[in-house]
């Protein structure tokens, strides 16, 4: 799965803050991501992360 860094992930499962859209902040082996809503960082695995990914919007698709 192609996931760079500065994109926003859709999660099926939302985090405890309510909020279902994360910000790459580091790809390989393990993602860094930080939540939308709330600004928390957390560390995944890449397995669980492409389990649990429900779309993947580019950063040429938002303005930040």
């Amino acid at each position: 799965m192609d996931v760079r860094v500065n994109d926003i992930l859709e999660m099926k499962k939302p985090h405890p803050c309510g909020e279902k859209q994360f910000l790459v902040l580091r790809a390989g082996m393990d993602f860094r991501i930080r939540c939308i809503n709330c600004q928390r960082e957390v560390m995944v695995p890449r397995a669980k992360i492409e389990k649990n990914i429900k779309k993947i919007i580019r950063e040429e698709t938002y303005n930040v």
